[in-house]
């Protein structure tokens, strides 16, 4: 006499054959499991955000720019029109993770020749001074006509990221987010020129340069909102192509 499982939805081990409803079932869990690890995977390559197109420009050369030196809030190239070009304002930053506050000590408001790479991404630019120029007093022994002064916009409550102009520009990729907080706050304790990277155009715009309520550098209280999607509302004004938003409150 054989023995045979009296219900065959039960595995039992002496028995050679897997009851078909055990085997149907396995056969469907083991297919759900395929797919799902497939759909996650798929979903794991699509999600991260594209670390852009930023990349290092070399438009000057062994060259240089030459424009009025703004040190408020961080130093910036004030470069008058020229040759059909509009006034430009230049962010600058040096080598590695630092600005360029040191070389800038003593010639706010100075005719300046400012040599180096761009680092650009959209219309996100910032040059990173140095090679045989650097940062110095003209030597044309040119006088440029003072620029304009800022051209208030009013008040914003604006939605973005905080980021470091270099890194966000293409220097770093990914150069925004969570996974570059860190080295975001570096950069910025180091002088780097800090933006906020817009979620929609302001004025045209995509970024704007930050600093305090009172025009200074931003204050380090607020570097532990880097890389989050934040909102903040302050007063925005206009240097030449460049805008500036005057942080006052940062949204939770």
């Amino acid at each position: 006499m054989s023995l045979k499982p009296a219900d065959p939805g039960f595995f039992v081990g002496y028995f050679k054959k897997v009851p078909p409803a055990v085997r149907t079932f396995s056969l469907a869990l083991a297919a759900a499991l395929v797919a799902a690890l497939g759909g996650a995977a798929l979903a794991l390559a699509v999600s991260p955000e594209h670390p852009g197109s930023g990349a290092y420009v070399n438009d000057l050369g062994d060259g240089s720019l030459t424009g009025i030196l703004e040190t408020s809030p961080y130093p910036l190239l004030r470069v008058p029109a020229a040759d059909g070009r509009p006034a430009r304002a230049v962010m600058l930053a040096g080598p590695s993770k630092i600005g360029v506050g040191q070389a800038a000590a003593g010639l706010d408001g100075a005719t300046v020749d400012a040599g180096g790479v761009f680092v650009r991404r959209g219309d996100l630019d910032m040059l990173l001074v140095g090679g045989p120029v650097g940062l110095r007093a003209s030597t044309a022994g040119m006088s440029l006509p003072a620029p304009a002064g800022p051209e208030p916009l009013g008040r914003w409550r604006i939605t973005g990221e905080i980021c470091d102009g270099k890194c966000a520009a293409g220097a770093m990729k990914p150069g925004t987010g969570l996974a570059h907080k860190a080295c975001a706050n570096l950069c910025i304790t180091g002088g780097v020129p800090p933006v906020f990277v817009t979620t929609a155009p302001v004025e045209g715009a995509g970024f704007l340069l930050l600093a305090d309520a009172d025009g200074g550098p931003l204050p380090a209280r607020h570097l532990h909102r880097t890389g989050e999607r934040i909102a903040v509302e302050g007063v925005v004004e206009r240097r030449d192509d460049l805008l500036i938003l005057k942080v006052e409150v940062v949204l939770p």
